[in-house]
């Protein structure tokens, strides 16, 4: 894909995977422009930025029609908005949380597909690249409504690509573990919290912040993303980070009860907690 005089449009590029993206794009040769709901003064820093809050339709088509009066097309959207729930059990969260998460995660970057597409097709060509997750492709327990929004934005993307190929648009899914960036000091606490999760809570955000002091920089990320636009032959999907790669493979390859005894290792889920006696647990194995 030619960079020259490409315009790119990066979602949820205030900080983190998308700021670090729309910088790289940037010094690659695109001319960017990044969004946020708080939105910013345009001019500052390596691309520019639009205010748009990807959960109402009215804000996406408001800065879709900006883009294109400003540069009347655009031939790269990179979907990254997006937020997390804190650990917590799936029946921590009530159905409105539920569909909190939801609107941005996945609802957010259908909007903004929906209103992007069209004039890709106009143009006859675009790249559409979607930051998804290895809890795309990997249960997350004590994540779950998470890991439902990024299996979601497998199977979305996945058929999306199939349907656009001919129109000269292709879309790929970028796949990063644990990255170091804010994402995770902005988690939405469970709305409905149970004392029979306490103790798990507190284990599972111990083990979150052990897993973050290693994690990825952004610019990782970002490096892929550039990969993903600019490759000739793109892939649908792309890893990012050793973590990632090596979780791809094992999902891939691996024994699937091996996997599953890897994960609850990992995370601790067979640890005696103050409502499973260790005892208990001792018979129970």
């Amino acid at each position: 894909m030619n960079i020259k005089d490409s315009i790119a449009l990066v979602t949820g590029a205030s900080s983190g995977i998308g700021e670090a993206t729309a910088a790289r794009l940037a010094a690659a040769g695109y001319k960017v422009y990044g969004t946020s709901r708080r939105g910013a003064q345009l001019g500052q820093g390596p691309f520019q930025m639009l205010p748009l809050d990807v959960t109402r339709g009215e804000s996406v088509a408001a800065a879709v029609s900006e883009l294109m009066r400003l540069e009347g097309r655009i031939d790269l959207l990179v979907n990254n908005a997006g937020f997390g729930v804190a650990p917590a059990a799936a029946e921590e969260s009530s159905i409105e949380q539920a569909k909190a998460i939801f609107e941005t995660n996945f609802f957010g970057l259908v909007r903004m597909t929906r209103a992007i597409v069209p004039h890709m097709r106009r143009q006859g060509s675009g790249r559409i690249i979607n930051i998804g997750s290895v809890l795309g492709f990997l249960p997350m327990p004590y994540g779950a409504l998470y890991a439902a929004t990024k299996h979601a934005v497998e199977g979305y993307s996945e058929s999306l690509d199939h349907e656009l190929r001919t129109r000269g648009i292709r879309v790929s899914i970028v796949e990063p573990a644990y990255t170091k960036t804010r994402f995770d000091a902005n988690f939405m606490a469970a709305d409905a919290k149970l004392d029979e999760y306490r103790d798990v809570r507190a284990l599972q955000d111990a083990v979150l912040k052990r897993v973050m002091a290693n994690a990825d920089e952004p610019a990782v990320v970002a490096e892929v993303v550039l990969k993903a636009a600019t490759a000739e032959q793109p892939k649908l999907r792309y890893t990012a980070g050793a973590l990632a790669n090596r979780l791809r493979l094992l999902r891939r390859f691996a024994p699937a009860g091996l996997v599953d005894a890897g994960l609850r290792k990992d995370l601790r889920l067979d640890a005696p907690t103050s409502a499973q006696p260790r005892a208990a647990t001792r018979s129970a194995t």
